[in-house]
């Protein structure tokens, strides 16, 4: 029991920093991608709420891939960006159908109408989103360990007890080439 409590605390202290960087990243996100949605729906996109929420979270989606790689997870980055990236579009994805399919459900199987309702589902919605992000971001997106900092180390252990980080149990001809771009400053 005491080794279960060692790991909740672990966890609660690996996670402290990054929470309050992705909230504060979140809370610009979360201002562009209604500020838009509001400006959208009662004007150029007027009658179209649901083809706004994803405009409007597309654009909020790019503006958080920037701040959340170069900020908030800056030191979990993966060394193939490429991967990374395309990682981070399917969660989004997934995360805008959530709040799309908040206005959807709101519009079409409860006959709201009224815009300012449909904006507060579609708050909701994006509230919702955002919980599903930050726990895909930090173990599938961002999540190389920090094997520099102790405080960090075996983080992935936390998630996967059986065998640590799961990119370590299959080690491939990249491995050394990935060691040295995570253990490198610019790699950071």
């Amino acid at each position: 029991m005491a080794g279960l409590m060692d790991r909740i605390r672990g966890l609660a202290s690996l996670f402290w920093r990054e929470v309050a960087k992705f909230g504060a990243v979140g809370g610009v996100a979360f201002v562009i991608d209604n500020g838009l949605y509001w400006y959208l729906i009662h004007g150029p996109m007027s009658g179209s709420e649901v083809k706004a929420r994803f405009v409007s979270a597309g654009v909020a989606t790019i503006f958080a891939w920037v701040a959340n790689r170069y900020w908030t997870f800056r030191r979990r980055r993966q060394p193939n960006p490429a991967r990374e990236l395309a990682m981070f579009v399917f969660i989004n994805v997934i995360g805008m159908g959530i709040a799309a399919g908040c206005v959807w459900v709101a519009k079409y199987m409860f006959d709201v109408v009224e815009p300012t309702p449909l904006f507060v589902v579609g708050v909701f919605g994006t509230v919702l989103a955002t919980f599903v992000r930050f726990v895909a971001y930090r173990f599938w997106v961002f999540n190389v360990e920090l094997d520099e900092d102790p405080a960090f180390s075996h983080d992935q252990e936390l998630v996967h007890p059986e065998g640590g980080h799961p990119a370590k149990a299959a080690p491939t001809a990249a491995t050394p080439a990935a060691e040295k771009v995570r253990q490198s400053p610019a790699g950071q």
